[in-house]
């Protein structure tokens, strides 16, 4: 357990590799997902975390073309490199296109878009992956290495991709290896499949969607292998309070019934004291498969909503009332 800035933050051991705190931060806001993030924000966002007692840190090549690994890598500069676990992932190479370099990046990403990305999860495209990874990093090594997105990717992802992931796991590279996606099923494939420690989960295992309950996690659960939850608020219809009409969910305009249903979710938390974001932050790690849940931030305020939420106490009385009310599936 470490104990920073008022806040006791639990460390989880997974199957293979270095203890991951139970709250990480997730860093596609440092590659100015949706629009322009400034150093100064990025840098207080992730002081906050640090003195928080948050020592997980996920990143991607993806994210920014490569923005984030170089604003975390400088960030984490100061710090000491056995006092800390990087995770980032593979499966878009970024080419260079300087004659892009005017144009914006047409990937949801506010940064020119002097690279493009293209799919490779061949052997020679994740080792090239890694290798300017570790370099816009800064660092020899990282702890985990996820295979990024590979849904419409499963042959060579489960194949290729995931050789080259143990090849870098033997030789020391990486210490646990997996995928990262929002598909619980085919992570279910790759737990079932490959020889893999560890999978990240975006947004199928939160307060709205437990779908994750009918394949992933009893089967992570039975093969010894790490789950770490990501999109706990759902691209925000979790975010806040009080639901609005406008609220998102899965990157789109939410559903009535899923705005509903969150609404619910909220009355029942206000009955107990505590509020949806509370509730949604905590409730992915109730599971005992679940070693940590990743918070994306962009500045040092929500960094700091987000511990503060990781820290309210909840009753047990509220997840069994919502268990009750049919509004969340059981855990087992």
């Amino acid at each position: 357990m470490l104990i920073q800035g008022g806040y006791a933050i639990y460390a989880r051991t997974p199957a293979r590799g270095r203890a991951l705190t139970e709250i990480g931060l997730g860093t596609s806001l440092f590659g100015n997902l949706y629009r322009e993030t400034t150093d100064e924000e990025v840098r207080a966002a992730a002081d906050r975390a640090w003195r928080g007692g948050v020592r997980y840190f996920d990143t991607a090549p993806h994210y920014g073309l490569g923005l984030a690994e170089q604003r975390l890598g400088s960030l984490l500069r100061g710090h000491p490199r056995g006092e800390y676990v990087v995770s980032t992932k593979v499966g878009r190479i970024l080419v260079p296109t300087p004659e892009n370099a005017r144009l914006r990046d047409d990937d949801g990403f506010a940064v020119p878009a002097a690279y493009r990305r293209e799919w490779d999860f061949s052997r020679d495209g994740v080792l090239r992956s890694v290798d300017a990874s570790l370099a816009r990093l800064g660092l020899d090594s990282v702890e985990i290495l996820y295979l990024h997105d590979p849904d419409e990717h499963w042959d060579a992802a489960s194949t290729t991709g995931v050789d080259a992931l143990i090849e870098l796991r033997e030789q020391g590279v990486v210490q646990a290896i997996g995928a990262g996606m929002n598909r619980s099923s085919m992570l279910a494939e790759f737990v079932r499949r490959a020889d893999v420690d560890i999978v990240m989960l975006a947004g199928r295992y939160t307060l709205l969607d437990q779908s994750a309950l009918d394949d992933l996690l009893p089967l992570a659960l039975e093969r010894g292998v790490s789950v770490v939850a990501a999109g706990v608020y759902n691209s925000g219809l979790l975010s806040r309070p009080d639901v609005s009409d406008d609220a998102h969910f899965d990157y789109g305009a939410a559903p009535r019934e899923m705005i509903e249903q969150a609404r619910r979710i909220a009355a029942v938390c206000r009955d107990h004291g505590v509020t949806l974001p509370d509730a949604a932050v905590q409730f992915p790690l109730r599971h005992p498969a679940i070693v940590s849940a990743v918070l994306g931030a962009r500045d040092g305020g929500q960094m700091a909503d987000g511990l503060e939420r990781y820290a309210v106490h909840i009753p047990d009385e509220l997840w069994v009332e919502l268990e009750d009310a049919g509004l969340v599936k059981p855990t087992a």
